[in-house]
């Protein structure tokens, strides 16, 4: 195992709170698709965080390094939270708006659940170091695009121009602004468990086509529950389209 060189501060864990009603559901005007694209996250986040956070916690009595053990509890704490929050819009947009996202957040949480979780496809593996490793090689591989994720939405002035919801704006940038903050966490603690570079490239091919996927059929979902009804188009000519604007 290796050691990692002591954190700048401490992770501690932000408990905040928003306030939903005035959100539409379309809360980047004149953008359904780039709006529902970042609507992707509130669908996966809340069930792959918490499995973050369910890993962690197996984890942590293997962690021989006093520095990344904490620096683990602090991720696993703003995890905790980062769930919640988006768990919050989920439900505001079923209470307020109609838009029931179970039929895909079940979805969700049988990936990470039992295809990621302790006994994948039925084999009881979840306690042995192998399967330890890929599951937090998994880990580490989304928070590099949550990383850069982050590093967008903090810098994504588009996003301001286009008269975004402020409270959408607030969560998205706290959140942003944490992933930012604990970007190594994950990395340091799978090398820490024995994380191969063979393993870390594996990961990240699989992981980018995973969220590849799953981001285009969340936002084909969003786009049709919207109760607006937004025109659907062509998934890469919209995505080119959006990305014109920032």
């Amino acid at each position: 195992m290796s050691h990692a060189p002591a954190s700048p501060h401490a992770l501690e864990p932000r408990h905040v709170k928003f306030d939903w009603r005035d959100t539409p559901v379309q809360w980047l005007p004149g953008d359904p698709f780039a709006n529902h694209t970042i609507n992707v996250l509130h669908l996966l986040f809340p069930a792959g965080e918490m499995w973050f956070c369910r890993v962690y916690n197996k984890v942590l009595p293997l962690i021989t390094d006093p520095q990344v053990h904490a620096d683990a509890k602090g991720f696993m704490r703003q995890e905790a939270i980062h769930a919640r929050s988006h768990e919050g819009v989920l439900k505001h947009y079923h209470g307020a708006h109609g838009i029931d996202t179970r039929p895909f957040t079940d979805q969700i949480d049988h990936l990470f659940k039992h295809v990621l979780g302790e006994a994948p496809f039925g084999w009881k593996i979840g306690h042995t170091r192998f399967w330890i490793r890929q599951q937090l090689g998994t880990i580490a591989a989304l928070e590099h695009f949550f990383g850069y994720l982050g590093h967008w939405v903090l810098n994504a002035k588009g996003l301001d121009e286009a008269g975004a919801d402020p409270v959408m704006l607030d969560l998205l940038r706290w959140h942003g602004a944490e992933e930012v903050e604990h970007r190594m966490v994950a990395h340091t603690l799978f090398k820490h468990m024995g994380g191969t570079y063979l393993e870390r490239v594996l990961h990240m091919l699989l992981v980018m086509g995973l969220l590849l996927h799953l981001i285009h059929r969340g936002n084909r979902f969003m786009m049709r529950a919207d109760p607006q009804r937004p025109r659907l188009r062509g998934f890469l000519g919209s995505w080119r389209a959006s990305a014109r604007g920032g």
